[in-house]
């Protein structure tokens, strides 16, 4: 009986918020991360089973390839059949090892041109399902750039995750573009004038007890310090701020542990939303009735 009754006062309450918010603006922020990236996926099925759906995408190369096939209309089960259909949770599938003598990177983009230009139904922007942005590093002149026109969508959400040294650069009208994840990786100033609401994703939280006990961690740190340093002024513009905490054990480059890792990020955004719930109030969302007692 009592459950019952705590079922009624919920759905009462998930009517009234809905009814009353849902001309909100909601806007999602993907952070870079590369294969904690998958964490995203998880953080928008949460948000979906709630009723949240952001028609306003900005994302970082990791976020900005989840973010693009959200934009393109995948729900999360699409993107992880992706993931798992074209073996993207596979280093040696991801990685076509180049001489890095002759080229600007120790891998091509031969798999992520693949998987996009197969999976995705346009090229343009515009033609998207939601409001898409894209954060780019301007390798010439040493500042990120957001991009959200035109029709060299797959370009650009490629530039965005090439990570410096590891893929090489993308030339793109003439202008040599690298990771956005360089200078911004967490790119809310392309949705903060445009959105009522920004919830930001950041899979790159800095934690303060790090592993500095040999070299590589200690430069894996240091790069994870200064992104999140750059990813500050993103931080800063966004309502609500979710950290999945998968880094605590995998890392970048753990995409054989895809499932996991979205796992991570699923459980991390329902916590978030029961600790938070005028999030839910705020998007017009609506709350999850469980049997639980």
């Amino acid at each position: 009986m009592k459950k019952t009754k705590l079922s009624i006062i919920l759905l009462f309450f998930s009517f009234l918020f809905a009814t009353a918010q849902t001309d909100k603006k909601i806007g999602l922020v993907l952070s870079g991360g590369g294969a904690l990236g998958y964490a995203h996926v998880g953080v928008i099925q949460a948000l979906e089973e709630h009723g949240i759906s952001p028609q306003y995408i900005a994302g970082t190369s990791m976020g900005a390839i989840v973010g693009v096939l959200y934009a393109d209309g995948y729900m999360p089960d699409s993107i992880l059949s992706i993931v798992k259909e074209e073996k993207l949770n596979k280093v040696r599938n991801l990685f076509n090892i180049r001489n890095i003598r002759y080229n600007t990177g120790a891998s091509s983009h031969k798999a992520l041109l693949k998987v996009l230009g197969d999976k995705l139904s346009t090229d343009t922007f515009e033609k998207l399902k939601k409001e898409y942005h894209v954060c780019v590093t301007d390798l010439d002149r040493g500042e990120y750039e957001i991009v959200d026109s035109g029709n060299k969508l797959t370009e650009y959400v490629v530039a965005s995750a090439s990570i410096p040294g590891v893929f090489e650069t993308e030339i793109i009208d003439s202008t040599t573009y690298v990771d956005g994840g360089v200078l911004n990786n967490l790119p809310a100033q392309a949705l903060r004038e445009k959105c009522d609401v920004v919830i930001g994703v950041d899979v790159l939280p800095y934690l303060e007890k790090s592993k500095g006990n040999t070299a590589v961690s200690v430069v894996a740190w240091s790069i994870r310090m200064m992104q999140h340093q750059n990813s500050m002024p993103g931080r800063n513009l966004c309502d609500f701020i979710i950290e999945p905490d998968a880094i605590r054990t995998y890392n970048e480059f753990s995409f054989e542990k895809y499932q996991e890792i979205y796992r991570n990020g699923y459980d991390t955004m329902n916590a978030y939303l029961n600790q938070h719930p005028e999030l839910i109030q705020q998007c017009g969302g609506t709350f999850k009735i469980t049997d639980k007692e």
